[in-house]
């Protein structure tokens, strides 16, 4: 693994900037794991994470999906539970969901809950919080609309949140997809990004952005071959 990482690496211009077909390609190439590996952006915005107006949250839906199974973990009751089974939710539940996640339980990958029982979920915070799987109404995860929200998470729904150093990661698929759906999928994140821009946030704000696999090398993208600005 070590001799064909360094010959990935080698091939590669840490000094170059590439354009996303040309750094989706090397991505695609140069894989040399048995699995199919994610594929994600990192992209250094131009915020500072450490003031409130500037942390950049959100979510949004990758036209080609994630390509894998996302289970979903519903907390709501009556007919709103009843709507998150129909829309395809793994598991939905409220006081009994509670004490079954309380009891060490956490065969899901996402929570949604409606705003009512948020006070029974607010109890699993040292639990689901730490994981990044707290319900937020930024994220969309806290709504009435469960229906839609259980929809958009299984079609392949991507959350981003700032990360220190003004550092954002988000998936965009996996290493055997077509390259075309990979740099849609890229593109639609970065136009949420632009979207998502802190009004206090001044100067260059999409600075720096590169493409890697789970077990690959990092390749530098020039932001112009994605951004629309």
């Amino acid at each position: 693994m070590s001799k064909k990482h360094n010959e990935a690496k080698a091939k590669i211009d840490k000094t170059k900037h590439y354009d996303i077909k040309e750094a989706v390609g090397f991505i695609q190439e140069l894989k040399h794991s048995k699995f199919d590996e994610t594929v994600e952006l990192a992209i250094n915005l131009g915020v500072d994470p450490r003031k409130s107006d500037q942390m950049v949250r959100g979510s949004v839906v990758l036209p080609h999906g994630l390509g894998k199974k996302v289970r979903v973990a519903v907390f709501a009751k009556g007919e709103k539970a009843t709507e998150a089974e129909t829309a395809g939710a793994d598991i939905v539940g409220a006081e009994e969901l509670v004490e079954k996640v309380s009891g060490g339980w956490l065969e899901f990958d996402k929570v949604v809950a409606t705003p009512d029982v948020m006070g029974l979920v607010g109890k699993l915070g040292k639990i689901l919080g730490p994981r990044g799987l707290m319900p937020n109404p930024k994220s969309g995860t806290v709504t009435f609309d469960v229906g839609k929200a259980v929809q958009d998470i299984t079609a392949g729904k991507a959350d981003f949140r700032t990360e220190k150093a003004g550092v954002v990661h988000v998936s965009i698929g996996k290493t055997s997809f077509e390259a075309d759906k990979l740099i849609d999928n890229a593109k639609t994140v970065i136009s949420s990004l632009e979207k998502a821009k802190p009004s206090s946030s001044k100067g260059k704000y999409l600075k720096k952005i590169s493409v890697s696999s789970t077990m690959g090398i990092g390749v530098p993208v020039t932001v112009s071959s994605l951004s629309s600005a």
